[in-house]
């Protein structure tokens, strides 16, 4: 065999650094974007009542991830549904001042404050679902962007029992997975508002034929 010109091994080995340029760039593109969700953290399984999904679904494996309990009436596009986002005993440290709800903003559906509530849970199981025993007061905001719900307890929730945001909505027209975040601030000088863990919920693409 022939031994290769030095001029096709320098086209090689160029070829060769370009590829690998290309990956670096896409590596590092990866890595800036996973930065940039910070504190949006990747989402796990779902949960709808006790039963777990048999796909776990996460952008990367992150040991800050906590993920939340919930339950949804209905995964269906563009379907009226009532969504429990909960809080359990063990989801929390301190009580509860102020609650920040984060909402992706690909998550295309109109959130009211007029449809939310604030409710202490009974929490439901193989013979009956999860559902409000009680309504607490609070005052609800939505922001312009729909990107964040602020919940403000005219009592501080307690560290006992188990709590949830209930939300009256019609689910967005896309379908996969959206990942809601909870930020907690608890009573004190300190107005620092702390990551409590996520719920990813999901909407199914083909519950409606699309």
């Amino acid at each position: 065999m022939s031994n290769p010109s030095p001029n096709s091994s320098a086209q090689r080995l160029r070829r060769f650094g370009l590829a690998a340029g290309m990956v670096g760039r896409v590596t590092l593109t990866g890595l800036l974007g996973a930065a940039s969700l910070i504190p949006t953290l990747p989402p796990s399984e779902v949960q709808a009542q006790a039963t777990p999904a048999l796909l776990e679904f996460r952008w990367e494996d992150n040991k800050d991830y906590k993920k939340l309990y919930y339950w949804q009436s209905s995964t269906r596009q563009l379907e009226r549904a009532r969504y429990y986002l909960m809080l359990r005993p063990k989801d929390r440290k301190n009580a509860i001042l102020k609650l920040t709800i984060t909402v992706p903003d690909y998550f295309d559906a109109k959130i009211k404050p007029s449809r939310l509530k604030l409710c202490k849970m009974k929490l439901g199981g193989m013979l009956g679902r999860s559902q409000c025993e009680e309504t607490l007061p609070a005052v609800f905001e939505v922001n312009e962007k729909q990107t964040a719900i602020e919940v403000f307890p005219d009592v501080p929730i307690p560290t006992g029992g188990t709590y949830a945001v209930v939300m009256q909505i019609f689910n967005p027209s896309s379908s996969g997975m959206f990942q809601f975040n909870a930020l907690a601030q608890a009573p004190g000088d300190v107005p620092v508002s702390g990551y409590l863990g996520s719920w990813s919920i999901d909407i199914d693409s083909g519950a409606n034929g699309f």
